[in-house]
């Protein structure tokens, strides 16, 4: 994700430098009388007015600001919650990053120990089994589909009781479905622990315990 500047085959002289207006921890570059670039203050460092810079200098610090923008875009996205190795690598690559930028920012991520596919697939789990059970099934798609590792998903899902988070997932229709007919309760939780992922016996056996409440409370 370089600029678009275009490189003089000689040597260029930095003729200013000036803070942006919009971004304080951005420098722009002026080169031979012309506004040529921006850069990271950390990728700046160094440079001053009436410095000479080659045409491999100037890529090498558009290279640089580029890993800068991808790591600080990165920790963005980590900011709103955990995320596996391959989420943070599909949000780089949609912003035009670089393959090899990219794969500069997950070894320096991974070095940081900011991404841990194991970690981030118990806290999945564990976020499921608060706020909306899920069964195995439904549990392993999405793990699937935010590229964790199959070994590193069933190691996760060994700690997930499916009858017991399908008992909890039910409990929150109970109330809304206990006036039905034992028929179309079965059917209306049935279709909705399915939804959740849950296997058919697990369905079958949480169904008629929650009905057996209804009938008890009744």
């Amino acid at each position: 994700m370089l600029g678009k500047l275009t490189i003089n085959e000689g040597n260029s002289t930095i003729t200013d430098l000036t803070l942006q207006k919009r971004d304080k921890e951005r420098l722009n570059i002026f080169l031979d009388g012309e506004y040529a670039f921006s850069l990271a203050l950390s990728v700046a460092t160094g440079l001053s007015i009436g410095k000479n810079l080659t045409p491999s200098d100037i890529v090498r610090l558009q290279t640089e600001d580029a890993f800068e923008k991808a790591k600080q875009s990165a920790y963005r996205y980590l900011g709103y919650r955990p995320r596996s190795a391959k989420e943070i690598e599909r949000s780089l690559i949609r912003k035009g990053f670089d393959e090899n930028i990219v794969t500069r920012v997950m070894d320096r991520l991974l070095e940081l120990e900011l991404v841990d596919d194991q970690t981030f697939a118990q806290y999945w789990i564990e976020q499921r089994e608060t706020f909306k059970p899920r069964g195995h099934r439904a549990l392993r798609h999405e793990l699937y589909q935010k590229g964790v590792d199959r070994g590193i998903v069933d190691s996760v899902l060994i700690t997930v009781d499916e009858e017991a988070a399908a008992w909890r997932a039910g409990q929150k229709k109970v109330r809304l479905w206990s006036q039905l007919p034992k028929d179309d309760f079965f059917k209306k939780m049935g279709s909705f622990l399915q939804r959740r992922g849950f296997k058919y016996e697990t369905i079958r056996s949480v169904t008629i315990e929650l009905w057996n409440t209804i009938e008890e409370d009744g």
